[in-house]
């Protein structure tokens, strides 16, 4: 029963609640987490990730991408482009999915949370200063750098010219994407992943959720086009420098 695509959306949608879950945590009213601040997010994320690729790889896909700007730049870097058409739908299903579930978890806290921008905030990335020329570069760096230091992990010149144990990389992805989000976060919030955003964005706009305001379409894009420029920038980074 297990497949690629399985594996994508079953990722993706257990990256998106623990990671949007987190968020939620955070921001809404009477929440037990509430105003805990930035570092509970990014550690909250660092974990969704390693939840969603053990997640991923368990269900049927041994790559774990869980992340469309991923799928594309390694895409281009292999060469190969079969798994696009398979991993794309699936990670945006799957953040869609996700979405949903932190919604019901969250359910009593919504009517509660009187300020419509905390709760578009659980589902979706917003900038901190609003410059779209600005925040779509600021995507692109934390995207780029999200691939460019994967692929560095996965080198055979990490650790010896075995490698890294391959049990080991989603823990070093996990503190790589806690970085990220430490060091290159506060601009836009890194979503560095379109599916991370545009799947709960949507989940934002068609759930019943009270006093929810604007779902934001006009920044939409920079978290989407954003970060696959930077995964295709980075895809072509690590064929220029030759990582293997």
């Amino acid at each position: 029963m297990t497949s690629p695509f399985l594996g994508e959306l079953l990722g993706t949608m257990t990256l998106i609640i623990f990671g949007d879950g987190v968020v939620a945590a955070v921001l809404l009213q009477n929440s037990k987490a509430q105003n805990s601040g930035w570092i509970v997010i990014t550690t909250g994320w660092a974990l969704a990730v390693l939840a969603g690729v053990f997640v991923s790889v368990a269900t049927g896909s041994a790559d774990a991408h869980i992340n469309p700007a991923v799928t594309v730049g390694f895409a281009l870097a292999s060469g190969s482009w079969a798994k696009v058409p398979v991993y794309l739908p699936a990670q945006f299903i799957g953040a869609f999915l996700g979405a949903i579930v932190v919604w019901l978890a969250y359910l009593p806290h919504w009517e509660k949370t009187p300020d419509a921008g905390f709760k578009l905030g659980v589902f979706c990335t917003g900038p901190a200063i609003r410059n779209l020329p600005a925040n779509f570069v600021t995507e692109v760096i934390g995207t780029f750098m999200l691939l460019f230091v994967i692929a560095s992990i996965a080198s055979k010149t990490v650790g010896g010219t075995a490698g890294m144990a391959p049990g080991m990389i989603p823990y070093m992805v996990a503190m790589l994407v806690w970085g990220i989000g430490l060091s290159l976060g506060g601009p836009t919030g890194y979503a560095i992943n379109p599916a991370r955003d545009l799947g709960p964005r949507i989940a934002h706009a068609v759930l019943p959720i009270a006093g929810k305001g604007s779902s934001d379409w006009e920044y939409a894009w920079i978290p989407v086009i954003g970060p696959i420029v930077g995964g295709l920038l980075a895809g072509l980074a690590i064929v220029a420098v030759g990582i293997q």
